[in-house]
């Protein structure tokens, strides 16, 4: 099963992958050995996949000082460095387990939050479909009341992945549903709710705002909620990302981050980049279409099937 699921995420990552993977073989070719020259190019080669300068500063750092101490010199050796290295960085940031049933009070409540066209409403869907196959009854909230659109789009998730749906007519107050969604929640005995939010600009301060009324409601409901704020991001946009999460961040204090659409870029070096950049763990990525191909991060098996 795991070499099953290893082959779909290197299948989601070939851009990347193999976009990575060519310019480090073109750097390396006819070098006799590691030098200064060959470590900035290499540097180069990882901001061109976006994982940041200073992912980047720190993961040829580490390359210096084992070339350094181990006396290594071939070439051949970079790609093996590379990959120990963006593991450690991993390890160094940790490595949080993501949405974990808080033991003292249940439904479980996740708000989801994003830019419109990250693709936020099938990340829920996918979830719901997760937490069904686990045996969980689940709770969608059509909190996004300003399109007529996305509220149906729910909907047919909801009847999709067999969950209950509490909706408003279009326009309704956003956070007035979710205050109605926890309360059906805890009156249906629902083990997960997860709310859907509008796909606001980040840079619109009142819209911004009302994610933050939409939190402070959830949480005068049930004490403690929301457990999770999950960010969807869309990989394709590389580091613009992380700008989108440190706003989002200063409003509702993201928890988790669900990357989608890395199968779609050649930027999925953003992966490393967000978790050494921001104190939120990356929870979720999306190499697909299928509610398969939402996946929970692990960082062995990202580095592995990126650079193995």
């Amino acid at each position: 099963m795991m070499g099953k699921f290893l082959g779909r995420l290197r299948a989601g990552l070939s851009k990347t992958r193999e976009g990575l993977l060519r310019r480090i073989n073109e750097v390396v070719g006819g070098r006799s050995k590691i030098d200064e020259a060959l470590l900035e190019e290499i540097e180069e080669v990882l901001i061109e996949a976006d994982v940041g300068v200073g992912p980047t500063t720190k993961i040829i750092e580490g390359i210096r000082d084992r070339v350094k101490e181990e006396r290594i010199r071939d070439p051949d050796r970079i790609q093996g460095l590379l990959k120990d290295e963006v593991m450690r960085l991993f390890e160094e940031c940790g490595v949080e387990g993501a949405d974990k049933l808080p033991a003292d009070h249940s439904p479980l409540v996740i708000m989801m939050v994003g830019v419109n066209g990250v693709g936020k409403t099938t990340t829920i869907g996918k979830l719901a479909q997760k937490y069904a196959d686990e045996g969980k009854k689940v709770l969608l909230a059509a909190s996004d009341t300003f399109r007529a659109a996305a509220i149906e789009q729910l909907a047919i998730w909801a009847d999709r992945t067999g969950a209950d749906l509490v909706r408003h007519h279009n326009g309704a107050d956003p956070a007035s549903v979710a205050f109605d969604a926890l309360a059906a929640a805890e009156a249906r005995g629902v083990d997960v709710v997860i709310v859907d939010t509008a796909g606001r600009l980040h840079t619109k301060v009142n819209l911004m705002e009302e994610l933050g009324k939409i939190h402070r409601v959830l949480g005068k409901r049930i004490p403690g909620a929301p457990h999770e704020v999950l960010l969807v991001l869309d990989a394709t946009t590389g580091q613009n990302a992380i700008s989108q999460a440190r706003k989002f961040d200063a409003i509702v204090h993201v928890t988790g981050i669900v990357l989608a659409k890395l199968d779609g870029t050649a930027k999925g070096g953003v992966v490393i980049g967000i978790r050494d950049t921001l104190d939120i763990p990356v929870q979720w990525i999306g190499i697909g279409e299928q509610a398969e191909d939402l996946r929970r991060f692990e960082p062995t098996e990202f580095v592995e099937a990126l650079l193995g």
